[in-house]
């Protein structure tokens, strides 16, 4: 059945809710020129303690840049909730384990797996390999692309700015499937905007994945939580960013989503 899945995105050291489409430039160059519904003055560990004490289980960190007071806030978000948090952001064979290590449940990975914006199935195999499937997370978020007539969802990378040449299908996740034991899918297109998901997509995704994915991109609702489990089935997880109370959002309460998942777990 669906459940609310939590995320903590952190960019600049501060945990944001970004519109995703603006994310064009690292955090390095200038952390200032990104849209922004949302900016913490609370510290990303204590949002690790919300979601530890209502039990928002699979919780994802995202780091949005390759500051160091991202890994820095990435890393107190662990330590205040060990070995349950997921960690994604410029993560690659080199770092992987020391996320691991550090007492992150799982590693997200997106960018890494495609040098020259063409999936590398070595390099998925070797970091499988290393850590683990059960500890390995795809990020597989993309953007839609209309061609011929027709759309189709195409895997976005770089902050959601560069598209790769890896098409979204159900042969694409049953392969990938046997590396990991999950998928993270962000709508870019929708992503920040609080306008509603992608419901195309989010059927899709549940015609498509064999193991646990989470969406995220656009939800405005608590009713989007029914939506998505009509939609695939049960098989899709949500998660809520701009619209969420905690992110300073009006359309969304946290508790709402807790007892959803209490309902429905």
């Amino acid at each position: 059945m669906t459940i609310y899945v939590g995320c903590i995105d952190i960019h600049g050291g501060k945990v944001k809710q970004i519109v995703g489409g603006t994310l064009e430039k690292d955090d390095r160059e200038n952390v200032d020129e990104v849209s922004t519904n949302f900016v913490s003055e609370l510290s990303s560990a204590h949002y690790a303690q919300i979601y530890k004490k209502n039990n928002i289980e699979r919780t994802h960190v995202i780091k949005l840049g390759s500051l160091a007071s991202n890994d820095e806030a990435a890393t107190n978000a662990i330590k205040a909730w060990p070995n349950a948090l997921q960690i994604g952001g410029g993560i690659n064979i080199s770092n992987a384990k020391q996320w691991i290590d550090k007492g992150a449940a799982k590693v997200i990975v997106t960018s890494w797996l495609f040098p020259e914006q063409e999936l590398d199935w070595t390099r998925l195999e070797q970091l499988s390999a290393l850590i683990g499937p059960e500890r390995l997370v795809i990020d597989l978020s993309c953007r839609k692309v209309e061609q011929d007539g027709q759309h189709h969802w195409v895997v976005a990378m770089n902050k959601w700015q560069t598209l790769t040449r890896t098409v979204l299908s159900k042969s694409l996740f049953d392969d990938l499937s046997r590396y990991c034991s999950e998928f993270l899918v962000h709508a870019a297109d929708v992503e920040g905007l609080c306008k509603g998901i992608d419901e195309e997509l989010v059927q899709k995704l549940g015609e498509w994945s064999s193991i646990p994915v989470v969406y995220a991109g656009g939800a405005k609702s608590i009713s989007d939580l029914k939506l998505v489990e009509k939609l695939s089935g049960g098989k899709v997880d949500l998660t809520y960013g701009s619209s969420l109370d905690l992110f300073g959002g009006n359309m969304v309460k946290f508790e709402d989503c807790c007892s959803w998942n209490k309902n429905h777990k």
